[in-house]
């Protein structure tokens, strides 16, 4: 069925929203795109005259083919070469969505969104529509075809599971930035002493490099050995340059909106570190690596005033 103007519009003002939810629900852009395009097509299908709302349309057929699509992601994930880590959003990306409130702000960090992997796609979905988009449990249970209560005992537990994972209480954004600036100042310096000093104890450190960059494939825990892991990356060598097409750059900004590192050579981002800090210190370096992962961050690197890099690594 052909659509008129009027009714691609209709569509084209509901784009931002669907696809900062397909994010939130997959964390993947590119796989949120396409979902988003997916849905566009079975509007497109539709007989949308007779749609009353199309708003509550369009989200219920975009939920549920982002729960078709996580049910089958994790199936994928378990051939996936090494860690699996969403994919980051810089600065200014519409895809982070609304960012009002703290529970809109957590619901799109890259700790949270790791944390939502352990979730079943239904505590996915209802939890990102009601923590998120402040959906009423009555319309979360007309998108998923459940009962009012069940999505309310839904919530609950997805709510409680990300709860029990996340970390202690952060600290706020300009002095997360100073402690980020100064462990990787640190870490260009040579000395692996000063960056215990900023880890928490049972700090991480996970990458991610899909299997086309060089990762570790289990995550290196505890402050000393993080430590001397990240010092590392910093020691000069002309394989990791040729690897990296040359001496990246690196820059403190944030993805997902909380601190982060841009490793950029020639324009192009080659990694993305995001970094979770606490009152305790930096608790976690989540580090995705993997050029597929990297493609949008490039786009709006380019299309963003960055300043000055922090350091050269390597």
């Amino acid at each position: 069925m052909s659509l008129t103007a009027d009714d691609v519009s209709r569509f084209e003002v509901s784009r931002p929203r669907l696809e900062a939810i397909a994010y939130r629900l997959l964390g993947s852009a590119s796989e949120a795109e396409d979902a988003v395009q997916e849905t566009f097509l079975r509007w497109q299908a539709a007989d949308v005259d007779r749609v009353e709302t199309p708003e509550a349309w369009l989200t219920k057929v975009l939920t549920n083919l982002c729960r078709n699509q996580l049910t089958s992601a994790r199936a994928r994930r378990e051939t996936y070469v090494g860690q699996w880590l969403p994919e980051p959003l810089l600065p200014g990306d519409p895809m982070l969505g609304p960012a009002d409130t703290v529970e809109q702000r957590e619901s799109v960090s890259y700790a949270v969104l790791t944390l939502m992997e352990r979730l079943s796609p239904n505590e996915r979905a209802v939890y990102v529509l009601r923590e998120a988009f402040d959906y009423p449990h009555r319309d979360i249970a007309e998108t998923l075809d459940i009962t009012e209560a069940a999505s309310q005992q839904i919530f609950h537990r997805a709510k409680k599971h990300v709860a029990d994972g996340k970390a202690r209480t952060e600290v706020d954004e300009a002095a997360a930035r100073r402690i980020v600036e100064e462990f990787f100042t640190a870490a260009a310096s040579g000395r692996t002493e000063p960056l215990v000093q900023l880890l928490t104890k049972d700090a991480i450190s996970i990458g991610d490099g899909g299997g086309k960059v060089p990762a570790r494939t289990k995550a290196i825990e505890g402050a000393l050995a993080v430590a001397k892991f990240l010092r590392g990356l910093f020691k000069p060598g002309e394989a990791k340059r040729a690897m990296a097409g040359g001496s990246p750059e690196l820059h403190v900004t944030t993805a997902n909106g909380a601190p982060a590192v841009v490793a950029v050579v020639d324009g192009r981002v080659i990694g993305v570190v995001c970094v979770e800090v606490t009152a305790e210190g930096i608790a976690a370096f989540r580090n995705q690596v993997n050029p597929d992962k990297l493609e949008r961050a490039t786009e709006r690197w380019a299309a963003t005033d960055h300043g000055e890099p922090l350091c050269n690594i390597f």
